[in-house]
This record gives structure tokens, sequence and C-alpha cells, in this order.
């Protein structure tokens, strides 16, 4: 049972995310002619000019792209997941036409636009969180943050602009506009969805006092600090470099306790997603 349960959670993961996505859809962007990129915003096209059901339109388009999930994105598990989301998201779009209206909740194309990009980028991220794709354009964008690095906000709108220009012709391009709005916020959103909340900071401190330096942000900050020789290339002389992770609201403080301790240091702040271990949130294989 232990072993299913990371599957099974995964496979609820991907049906509550797909159905979130497609209330999305169907509430905001549908009603306001917001395409949305990807296959889904090919159907949505194709359902304007045909009246075709849109669910049925994205279920035939991300059969061939399953082909590319197979080749990069982890073989016959991935296809697995991958179809458990797109058949769910599929079925949903076109069964909630039933219980939504219609018109959606709302003409106002600005909030369509951003609650869609919002309710729609937390589904996403949530069928990433249970390993999966929706298809369509998830695919190439995992590709192409996988084999480049290049952030999954970005691939989306590498990707999808193709749609947003046709939607400009056959939707108008105030709504393709407000569409391009869309894709971005949902992307941001998707990556927050999949990175947690858990935004740190990562310190590294090059300082000749680091006794004091280390000392001053373990009694007032309660944090670990790990002690790495450096050596100046152009001085050649001796250094020590501290390394630390805070969170957010102890930036500013670990500033003060740097620049009291030794004010000739020098310090470099950087970000990272998230911080797994001591002090911070419980590192579990299975997350």
């Amino acid at each position: 049972m232990k072993k299913l349960y990371p599957s099974l959670r995964d496979y609820l993961l991907i049906v509550i995310g797909a159905l979130i996505q497609a209330i999305g859809l169907r509430l905001f962007l549908i009603p306001a002619n917001l395409a949305s990129g990807g296959v889904s915003g090919v159907a949505q096209l194709i359902n304007h000019i045909t009246n075709w059901p849109i669910g049925l339109m994205v279920l035939i388009g991300n059969i061939p792209l399953f082909v590319l999930g197979w080749r990069f994105l982890g073989g016959q598990k991935f296809v697995f997941r991958t179809a458990v989301a797109v058949a769910t998201f599929s079925f949903f779009i076109d069964a909630l036409i039933y219980f939504l209206p219609s018109e959606g909740i709302t003409d106002d194309i600005l909030l369509n636009s951003l609650y869609g990009a919002v309710i729609s980028g937390i589904g996403f991220g949530i069928v990433y969180r249970g390993q999966g794709t929706s298809g369509g354009s998830d695919i190439l964008a995992r590709i192409l943050n996988r084999w480049r690095g290049i952030p999954i906000s970005q691939s989306y709108l590498m990707v999808d602009s193709a749609v947003i220009l046709a939607a400009g012709f056959i939707f108008g391009w105030k709504e393709a506009l407000y569409a391009l709005i869309t894709l971005y916020v949902s992307g941001v959103v998707t990556e927050t969805t999949v990175e947690g909340r858990g935004l740190v900071r990562t310190v590294l401190i090059i300082t000749s006092e680091p006794e004091a330096v280390s000392g001053q942000i373990m009694n007032i900050l309660d944090r670990g600090v790990t002690l790495l020789p450096a050596k100046g290339a152009y001085t050649g002389e001796e250094r020590t470099m501290l390394y630390c992770v805070v969170n957010r609201a102890e930036t500013i403080r670990i500033k003060h306790i740097v620049s009291e301790a030794d004010p000739h240091a020098f310090m470099v702040v950087g970000q990272a997603h998230e911080a797994l271990g001591e002090g911070f949130h419980p590192l579990r294989e299975s997350e």
C-alpha cells in the first residue's frame, strides 16, 4: 500500500488539476473569447467557427503529441499520466457546460483574463505536481524547461504565440492582447504552484571575520552557517566564505548583522525556490 500511495496521490492530483483547469476555461476564458493557448486554444478557435465540442477537439488534437511525450518526457509513465490528464480535462470541459453558466459570471474582459489565468494556472500546477501534463503546449513547454532550463512561464509564451496570433484574426486583437496577459499570468501562477510558496534567500559572505559574523548569525537569527575556504584570485589572500539560507523576512536583518560584524565583508544575496531540511520544510523523498 505504501508503494501504491504516491501513484494514487499523483493521479488524484492530476484529476483535481484537470477539473480546476476546465473550470477556469469554461467559466472565464471561453465566455470572453480569450484563447487559452496550445491545443485547447486551437480547440476554442475551431469551436468558434464550427461549433464542434471543445473538449473533443482537445482530445483529438493531443493524440499526436503523445508521441513527443513518450520520446522526451518519461515514456510509458508519462503517457499514462498525460492520458489521464487530457481525458479528464476534455471530459470536464464538455461536461461543465451543463453545470456552469455559458455566459460566465462577468462580462468584464479584464476580470475574465485575470481570474481565468489564476484558476487555470493553479490547475496546471497541480497537474504538474502529480508528475503529469495537460498535453498540448504543456508537452513542448516542459521539453524546453527540462532541456534548456527555460522557465515555464517563458516557455508558454514561446509555444503559444502562433495561437494568440490566430486568435487575433478570429476573436479580435483586443481579445488576443488580453489572452497574452492571461498566458503570462497563468504561467507565473503555474510556476508558483509547482515550486510552492517557500521562496528563500541564499547568502554568500566573504569575510576576514568568519567567527564573528557566523556567531552573530547563529545567535540572532538561529540559522546554520557553512564555512568554506576561499582565496582571492587577484590578491591571493586567504578568506573564509560563509553560506547561509534565510527566509525573506530575515534578509534585512542578516545585512545589518554582517555590516556590524565586518563592514568590509563582501556579500551576495540570491534567491532559491525552496529550502528543505532543518529549519525549513521537512525533506521527504515522496515530494
